[in-house]
Order: structure tokens, then sequence, then C-alpha cells
């Protein structure tokens, strides 16, 4: 029994690392590699060869949208919930020949919390009105399984 105590211990210790363990999502630091795109200069094909593939591109204006998102494991007490520590989205506008007119940066301060609203919608209908009692009537009438041969 002692055995089997220390073996499960010993597991549990070599499981638990203090090194936290972190998931990327998209590309990595975003936010240095926007130092190398320039308004005005840097063109489609040289912002390929910086950042890759876009993550997604607009159909109707043509704007490149870049992600990151970087998610670590909390401490033990969390159980496995994970923390968000990087969010960096870069957008590029460009114009009619392909050249960068506008880049933006946002990070994980720039995200909304977005509150759900608890209010429920009433119906303005009775099911007691002679109307609504008609059209039951009439609709039990067609689905009944006789009509149906």
């Amino acid at each position: 029994m002692k055995k089997i105590f220390i073996l499960i211990s010993l597991l549990f210790t070599f499981n638990c690392s203090v090194n936290k363990v972190s998931n990327t999502h998209g590309l990595r630091l975003l936010d240095g590699k926007i130092n190398n795109i320039e308004i005005n200069k840097t063109n489609k094909n040289d912002i390929r060869k910086i950042l890759g593939p876009p993550s997604s591109i607009s159909k109707f204006n043509g704007v490149w949208i870049y992600i990151e998102r970087k998610k670590t494991n909390q401490s033990l007490t969390k159980l496995g919930r994970k923390k968000i520590e990087d969010n960096n989205i870069i957008i590029l506008e460009f114009n009619d020949m392909g050249i960068v007119t506008k880049k933006e940066l946002l990070n994980i301060n720039d995200m909304n919390d977005i509150e759900i609203s608890k209010k429920i919608t009433k119906k303005k209908f009775k099911q007691d009105n002679t109307l609504f009692n008609i059209m039951s009537t009439l609709r039990e009438k067609i689905n009944a399984p006789t009509r149906q041969k």
C-alpha cells in the first residue's frame, strides 16, 4: 500500500511541472512584426514574406486580418481553466495597387466584454381567442390520419 501511494505521488509530481502550458493559435509575435510594415511602401507580396498568408480576407474591401491568440493554463485550483494572455489582431487595408494604406494593431486591452440581456420577450397574443380556436381546428382536420391516404 505504501509503494502504491509513493508511486501515485511521484506520478502526480512529475506531471505537474513548474512551466505553464500555453497554446498559441494563429501567428506568433504579431506585435513585433507590425513594425516591419510601412504605410504607402509595403505591398501585398512583402506582407506575405513578413507575415505569411492572412488568417482572413474581407470579401468586400480586401482587408487582410492576421490573428494571434495565446492561452495559458492557470493554477491547479482553477481546474484547468485557461487564461488569455495575448490576443493580437493586425488589420491591413490596401489601395488598388496593392500597397498598404492603413495598418492597425488591436491587443487584449481592446477586447470588449459583452453582457447578454436577461430580458424575456412576452407574446402579445392569447391562445383563448376564437380565431386561434378556428385555425387550430382546421389544422387538426387537415392533419387527421384519415385525410392522408
